[in-house]
């Protein structure tokens, strides 16, 4: 009884589909990679989630239209801080650039480093909320009972009010919310000198 013949496609058809697989695992590893920078970048240019925006310079017009602006500074559990705003609010018209001042105090007894994260209310604002200066996703360390003040420099873009999809023309209020949350892993390697960040 004679044997059949391999079939000589088999081989290169398991190649061929180990292959593909191969390519397609690359793709998922390489997606999950940019999907953070991808969301970063999106909420960037779109404001989505109250994510502010960056910006180098101060805008060309100053309208006489005014808003106000709420700070709001928290601290997460586990992190021995004192952290306020110098000032509660202020008044500012849209395109006037405005700097503020936080003060943060580490109560604790030994160093530790953190960091502080924010955000802008209501969202749909974070597309036209710019910051010049600022010390966000910077990493702060501070010596037991150091005290820092840190420097907030922004405006509100003058086209808010050109933006008929939004309803702006309610708008009068801004709130910027900062948060600071601890570093664990960074307690005895972030640099000390970070008091601020300039885009």
């Amino acid at each position: 009884m004679s044997q059949l013949p391999p079939v000589p496609h088999k081989k290169s058809r398991d190649v061929v589909v180990a292959a593909i697989c191969g390519m397609v695992v690359a793709l998922m590893v390489g997606a999950s990679f940019a999907a953070v920078p991808f969301y970063n970048w999106f909420c960037r240019q779109t404001g989505f989630g109250g994510v502010t925006q960056v910006s180098e310079k101060a805008p060309t017009e100053v309208l006489g239209r005014k808003v106000t602006v709420r700070f709001d500074s928290n601290v997460a559990p586990g992190l021995p801080w004192k952290f306020e705003p110098e000032q509660n609010e202020i008044s500012l018209r849209i395109g006037e650039v405005a700097t503020v001042h936080y003060k943060v105090i580490n109560e604790a007894a030994r160093e530790i480093t953190a960091q502080a994260g924010y955000n802008v209310s209501p969202p749909q604002v974070g597309a036209y909320f710019a910051k010049i200066n600022c010390f966000c996703f910077t990493q702060q360390t501070l010596a037991a009972g150091e005290t820092r003040e840190m420097t907030v420099v922004f405006y509100v873009d003058p086209s808010i009010v050109k933006d008929q999809d939004q309803d702006q023309d309610r708008l009068n209020t801004i709130t910027l919310s900062y948060t600071f949350y601890r570093l664990a892993d960074a307690d005895k390697t972030a640099d000390a000198g970070g008091v601020g960040k300039k885009y």
